[in-house]
């Protein structure tokens, strides 16, 4: 296909950056050339949505009503994101190569970055950051999947994979590189790029010896497991109380 019929492939949601095969997530990286070059094609070009004006390569997605998808205004959609019916998009901002699943909530101030892959009946809260990942083009993606909760202010970054069911509490930072520690048994157990499905994470400190002293870095810790007896739209702040976190 050409730069053009892929991104409106992707637009349409015929094609996605990354799907699930066998269990394991793979890669399109000619989707993801494709967006690199429509970039390098693309002019800057004025854009009037109302009072907004913009300047900008990307137009923006349209056509809401057909897709069966609520946006509030001023939230933005570039085009060469698809949304499954049922999306909500409150005040917030999706990228162009992400892909969002039915019925999953973009709540206010969130952003979806480039590529980003976010499952079914997913609630990302106010101000959550999913990081884009465009280059280079064999990158993972930041993937969500089914029925994940992610807390107000989260960051998930560089292709981190957070697990069907999995709760992020309020302020969890996820990178590649940084240890998710399983406290829930006699012994800490480390993730690192994958937040275990169904796992209940809240931020942690760990205590690392500097030539300069003693310092604490972030360490998401796992304190708990959503039941498989749990209703589908448990709310976040239930799913933490019910491991002695939440308020």
């Amino acid at each position: 296909m050409s730069v053009e019929d892929t991104i409106a492939a992707l637009d349409r949601g015929e094609v996605r950056v990354a799907e699930r095969f066998d269990g394991e997530w793979r890669v399109n990286e000619e989707a993801k050339r494709a967006i690199l070059d429509y970039f390098r094609i693309r002019e800057l070009e004025p854009q009037e949505v109302g009072p907004f004006e913009y300047l900008d390569k990307i137009p923006l997605k349209s056509g809401f009503a057909e897709l069966g998808v609520r946006v509030v205004p001023p939230a933005t959609a570039r085009y060469g994101s698809f949304l499954s019916r049922g999306v909500i998009l409150m005040p917030s901002y999706v990228n162009i190569g992400a892909w969002v699943g039915p019925r999953t909530m973009v709540d206010t101030w969130a952003t979806v970055g480039s590529c980003a892959q976010i499952g079914a009946d997913v609630h990302l809260s106010g101000g959550v950051g999913i990081g884009g990942v465009l280059e280079p083009v064999n990158a993972r993606p930041v993937i969500v999947e089914d029925g994940a909760f992610i807390g107000s202010r989260c960051i998930v970054t560089e292709g981190t994979i957070v697990g069907e069911g999995a709760v992020l509490g309020a302020g969890v930072v996820i990178t590649a590189s940084v240890p998710i520690v399983d406290v829930t048994g006699s012994e800490p157990v480390e993730h690192r790029g994958l937040v275990p499905p169904r796992a209940v994470v809240v931020p942690g400190v760990r205590q690392r010896e500097f030539p300069a002293g003693s310092y604490g870095l972030p360490t998401p810790l796992i304190v708990g497991w959503r039941q498989e007896s749990h209703d589908l739209r448990l709310s976040l702040n239930e799913a933490l109380r019910e491991h002695g976190v939440g308020a």
